[in-house]
């Protein structure tokens, strides 16, 4: 694998498993991915596509966590936070391994807001 391809892949990588930094700063899950992405997006068509599904994805969990939120009160809501912040964990480690591999990943349940 030459030198670029790794780079690309270690930016692709960085691009999913920065989101993880929503675990420990508020709003990291969107802030970090959009940095890398808007850094990297035109040094490579996998980065931009890759970072853009990253974000489109983190988006979308933090629009899905905010209704299970208000859904507390109703008591359904906490199940619904407690399986959406576990498969956020779960599909961001999907995610790395597939971009590790060299593939494209699609997150499910994505908004696709950024284009």
């Amino acid at each position: 694998m030459s030198d670029s391809a790794l780079n690309e892949k270690q930016w692709v990588i960085f691009c999913h498993a920065g989101a993880l930094a929503g675990l420990i700063i508020p709003f990291g899950n969107i802030i970090v991915p959009a940095i890398i992405w808007s850094m990297k997006k035109e040094e490579s068509e996998w980065i931009d596509d890759q970072g853009k599904e990253s974000l489109n994805f983190q988006i979308s969990i933090t629009i899905y966590l905010f209704v299970a939120g208000l859904l507390v009160f109703l008591l359904i809501g906490i199940p619904l936070l407690i399986l959406l912040g576990i498969a956020d964990i779960a599909f961001i480690i999907i995610a790395i391994i597939k971009s590790d591999k060299g593939e494209r990943y699609r997150y499910p349940f994505t908004l696709r807001l950024v284009q």
